[in-house]
């Protein structure tokens, strides 16, 4: 499985790499980011940072993203704190007034910084996986959030210790939520839940993210 993994990740990117990948990527970028264009073109970009930021994508389930595009919108002051920094990082900088994200992977961190450096509203954090400061960095960020992105490790015990600073109208986007071992901590958490499952940024399969509000 790890073999066919690689083999299909390296020949999208030998494909994405030809010159002719261009102008689809750039005709791509101009339509609906829920329709099909955007989206077969992110097929391309898995696993490829830079091209999923150019490209405006997460790695989330598309109709999940364009609720949480939504809520967002609607926020011209929005605070969100993110669980797990990527191009995902990049989509919420341009749709909020301040983003917090904490990483555990420090040279994971190191490739991001140089590529969200030209968002003054972004704060990325290292904190060890292993020590208490990583799902305890959202007390330690303070107040409240519109939005907490659970897309890191340790996620059913993030889940718990944002829900003292989510705020009254907020939303938690919690991604690849249909994982058995994720299950039990999102039913208890005393949020609602909506499930959005199937078409997903940069994956050819139906995947899941859920929106959890209070």
């Amino acid at each position: 499985m790890r073999f066919l993994k690689r083999s299909y990740v390296g020949t999208i990117h030998a494909v994405a790499a030809m010159d002719v990948t261009e102008g689809f990527f750039r005709w791509a970028r101009r339509r609906d980011a829920a329709g099909w264009a955007r989206w077969l073109a992110s097929l391309l970009v898995l696993h490829n940072a830079p091209r999923m930021m150019a490209l405006d994508v997460p790695w989330w389930n598309v109709r999940a993203t364009r609720q949480a595009e939504i809520h967002l919108k609607a926020r011209s002051s929005a605070r969100v704190f993110e669980y797990g920094a990527g191009a995902s990082t990049a989509w919420l900088a341009q749709r909020a007034r301040h983003v917090i994200s904490v990483e555990h992977n420090p040279e994971w961190l190191g490739v991001l910084q140089p590529m969200l450096g030209g968002f003054g509203n972004v704060e990325l954090w290292h904190r060890a996986l292993e020590s208490e400061a990583y799902p305890g960095a959202i007390a330690e960020a303070g107040g409240s959030f519109d939005m907490i992105v659970i897309d890191g490790r340790r996620r059913v015990e993030c889940l718990g210790r944002a829900l003292p600073h989510l705020a009254p109208d907020g939303i938690v986007l919690f991604d690849d939520s249909g994982r058995e071992r994720y299950r039990e901590g999102i039913n208890g958490s005393g949020l609602h839940e909506r499930h959005y499952f199937g078409r997903s940024y940069c994956v050819p399969f139906p995947d899941r993210t859920s929106i959890l509000r209070r």
